[in-house]
């Protein structure tokens, strides 16, 4: 097929030009925010943020509109770009604007795009956004290489969390055809019906008959995760613009959202106390055999909240001056152990009790790990603690295993005689779930230490190799998430959390939690086949129930929900 060439004249039907020249370099960058991606409201959030960053970074480009509510931006470049480069861009920039669809890009042979002034199938005509001179100065200017290399630094997240993705799925390919087993899942951690429909505002309408259902359903679901209001109307400006689009306007959604807020209190509230059988008469709610949550013997109180931090501090003069140094000789496996005990820590602090009565699925979470992986660690870490760690009961029926994390007569006088550090422990943040153990540790290094550390102390610190210290330090630089003052290192003011979304790590971190639930629900359901004569489907699982959403800023709901 002969491909019509580009005259003086404009064409009258609708028309494209390809993006990709005989080389197969670009000499623009073409985002297409589509309306069959997302509501036309996302597209015009998504096409407001782009701008945003895009003047940030200096980099200049012309915009247009089509008769459907789609929004056209190109970035002309002085220099070619490689078509794989090209496209690994644009695929981080979807990952910034939900609208944006990367496929022009993705296609070297037949990627294309309609211009300012084509036609539309709908009728009209693309229509340019940008003032004509304007245009004119930005295509005759263009953008020199060191724009397009700030951009590229702006985006640093987007490109780490593709690469890591493409590696993962190439990985996986690689493992299938070498093994000949049954096709692995290559989506672990991909975005659930509601969440999608929450970010774009496009709904299945077989299920939802009518906007308002389709915001009920992800209302719901925000109240029964333990989401507040305020979170909710937030976020609306932000990653669930799409909840917003399926409100039409700002009045309306003013008008409407406490309403239906109330409304899906309400639902979730009577969900929840209807969720069990009832009880018969004078059946009796606790179950047999020590299956009752344990409780301290010889009628000891519980702790105060001012006496738990206390502990929780001293236990941290301890892990850092002694336990730390110890485990380091355990080898790979003395990262776990470590941040097993920060994790340990960072629950009493959070939960104010010394009781650990949580199970290994709740401690993966916060760990990132396998609940065979913390299973496995738990007990050498018991050992090891010489005393923190003690257990005092077995797990029975639905309960798990119980330990005292306690501070030893014979630690007490040095813990008083260290000095606290600044700060809380943490366990793996969710950030670390992409980046790594031996950054997590590095991390915290440079976080809690006394004084800004050189490479070598990070080094001695931390028991990590010069070699995996060094690239971790210059991954996480990359990321914004440290600064290096002369031989020193400083973190800097970056939101981990939001680091950890761009990331694509919050979503496999509440896929966890949602799979943990599931796990759970379908184990207790195991436990109860004799007692419990009728069961349905939802009982185990419920999307809209147990595909969980962490809400926002909520320490507390990470132990509550995992």
């Amino acid at each position: 097929m002969n491909t019509p060439k580009i005259t003086r004249t404009l064409p009258g039907r609708p028309a494209a030009v390809t993006l990709h020249g005989s080389d197969g370099r670009v000499a623009t960058l073409c985002l297409d925010l589509d309306t069959s991606k997302a509501l036309k409201h996302v597209v015009d959030a998504d096409a407001a943020q782009l701008a945003t960053m895009l003047g940030k970074t200096g980099v200049a480009f012309v915009e247009d509109f089509s008769p459907s509510g789609g929004r056209h931006m190109y970035i002309p470049l002085q220099e070619r770009m490689e078509a794989t480069e090209a496209r690994e861009l644009v695929e981080a920039l979807s990952l910034v604007a939900t609208s944006l669809d990367p496929s022009p890009h993705q296609n070297v042979t037949d990627g294309c795009i309609r211009v300012p002034g084509s036609a539309h199938k709908s009728g009209g005509h693309q229509t340019l956004i940008t003032p004509l001179h304007q245009a004119y100065d930005v295509l005759r200017r263009r953008n020199s290489p060191g724009a397009i290399h700030s951009l590229k630094a702006a985006l640093a997240p987007e490109l780490t969390r593709n690469r890591a993705r493409k590696a993962r799925e190439s990985k996986m390919i690689t493992a299938q055809r070498s093994t000949a087993a049954w096709p692995l899942p290559t989506d672990a951690g991909s975005e659930a019906p509601l969440r999608r429909v929450a970010r774009t505002g496009l709904y299945d309408t077989a299920r939802y008959k009518s906007p308002s259902e389709a915001r009920m359903a992800i209302l719901n679901h925000f109240a029964a995760c333990g989401w507040t209001r305020e979170q909710v109307q937030n976020e609306l400006g932000s990653q669930f613009a799409g909840l917003a689009g399926l409100y039409g306007t700002t009045t309306k959604q003013e008008r409407l959202l406490p309403t239906e807020w109330a409304k899906a209190q309400s639902f979730t509230a009577n969900r929840t106390a209807t969720k069990g059988p009832p009880r018969k008469a004078g059946e009796k709610t606790a179950l047999i055999n020590n299956t009752s949550p344990t409780k301290t013997t010889g009628g000891a109180l519980k702790p105060s909240s001012a006496a738990i931090h206390q502990l929780v501090n001293d236990l941290e003069n301890i892990v850092y001056a002694i336990l730390d140094h110890r485990l380091q000789t355990r080898g790979r496996e003395s990262l776990g152990l470590r941040l097993l005990m920060r994790g340990l820590l960072g629950y009493m602090r959070t939960m104010q009790t010394d009781i650990l009565d949580v199970g290994c699925r709740t401690l993966a979470v916060a760990m990132g790990k396998h609940h065979v992986t913390i299973a496995r660690l738990l007990p050498i870490l018991a050992k090891a603690s010489d005393g923190i760690l003690a257990k005092v009961a077995d797990a029975r029926h639905k309960s798990a295993d119980v330990y005292v994390i306690q501070l030893p007569e014979h630690y007490k006088q040095l813990a008083r005689d260290l000095t606290w550090r600044k700060g809380q422990v943490h366990a793996v943040r969710p950030v670390f779930r992409a980046l790594g153990d031996a950054a997590a540790l590095i991390y915290e290094a440079i976080e809690r230490g006394r004084h800004s550390p050189t490479t070598a102390e990070i080094v001695r610190t931390t028991g990590i190799s010069r070699n995996a210290a060094t690239k971790a330090l210059a991954e996480m630089e990359a990321l914004a998430m440290i600064k290096r003052h002369g031989r020193h290192w400083k973190t800097t003011t970056v939101n981990l959390t939001n680091l950890a979304a761009r990331l694509g790590v919050l979503d496999d971190y509440q896929a966890h939690i949602s799979r943990n639930r599931h796990e759970r629900a379908a184990w207790h359901a195991y436990l109860d086949r004799f007692r419990e004569q009728q069961m349905n489907e939802t009982d185990l699982y419920d999307a809209e129930r147990e595909d969980y959403w962490l809400p926002p800023g909520d320490d507390t709901a990470l132990w509550i929900a995992a």
